[in-house]
């Protein structure tokens, strides 16, 4: 399949999961209904962003994969024909928990999953304590609507990750996310914050020539106001869809088959001097 059309789902959420479920459960279909074919929800899709602090009860909403949550999705995508993205706080053992995202098949299958890499330790972003860093690398699922790389929030500020996935033969970049201003946090520097977050991700696409989508949460919680703004961009990095700081379903088609005709012109991948990039394997020079 070249042509796909992709929805990102912008909510915000209650601290009920089961409502939180349900009102996704009605995008989804909503989505689907105008012709969506790969939906894709953003970071812990049926909780708060509840890592703004640090309070052991949270816990409570971690499940295991396969669990409710997937049991319940999984049934949804099979009955509409879609691919969904669903990231989810799960756990893998006691004491032993993840910040992941499930790739759904149109047929209701799980292909796998991807493990979040990089776990932020700032303030209003506690995530150290709840999760455990990633433990399966970066992936990359061939699934019915394209070769999905899947990313998480903290991910996308690193072009190492966005380069490898890209590497291993992702189509398009999927980035599910948290991120917006803390109480303290002014409007300035929210302008400020959220063009760096746009341009470090439109660069992704630029320098690996391919398609990039990142979903955002919406809302006010606890303080923190989550700005939205879920986009989808072009191999060049140009907006082809984006919304605003409310709740939306953001859609676009994308058309893989441009991404070849593409790395003819930019041949990034081509001229990469590998044999002096061993460097980047230290952590400081």
């Amino acid at each position: 399949m070249s042509a796909v059309t992709v929805s990102l789902l912008q909510y915000s959420c209650s601290e009920s999961p089961p409502e939180n479920r349900e009102k996704v459960e009605n995008l989804i279909a909503q989505a689907a209904g105008n012709g969506a074919q790969l939906i894709a929800l953003q970071e812990l899709f049926d909780t708060t962003y509840f890592c703004r602090e640090v309070d052991q009860r949270f816990f409570e909403w971690a499940e295991p994969v396969p669990g409710p949550a997937t049991d319940q999705f999984t049934k949804l995508a099979k009955q509409l024909g879609v691919v969904i993205l669903l990231p989810l706080f799960e756990k893998k053992a006691a004491g032993v928990y993840f910040n992941t995202l499930v790739v759904i098949e149109k047929d209701g299958t799980i292909p796998g999953i991807y493990r979040k890499m990089h776990i932020p330790d700032d303030p209003g972003f506690y995530e150290k304590y709840y999760f455990t860093p990633g433990d399966l690398g970066f992936r990359v699922f061939d699934t019915s609507c394209g070769k999905i790389g899947t990313l998480i929030c903290w991910d996308q500020w690193f072009p190492e990750a966005a380069r490898i996935t890209a590497m291993k033969g992702a189509d398009i970049l999927i980035y599910p996310t948290a991120i917006g201003t803390l109480p303290e946090e002014s409007d300035t520097e929210k302008r400020e914050f959220m063009n760096a977050w746009k341009t470090i991700q439109q660069s992704h696409a630029i320098a690996n020539g391919c398609y990039v989508a990142s979903i955002n949460r919406t809302g006010e919680e606890g303080g923190t106001r989550f700005w939205g703004s879920s986009f989808i961009c072009g191999p060049f990095g140009e907006m082809l869809a984006a919304g605003g700081e409310e709740e939306e379903i953001i859609t676009s088609e994308i058309d893989f088959s441009i991404i070849e005709k593409h790395r003819q012109i930019w041949p990034f991948f081509r001229d990469r001097r590998i044999d002096y990039y061993k460097g980047i394997l230290k952590r400081y020079f």
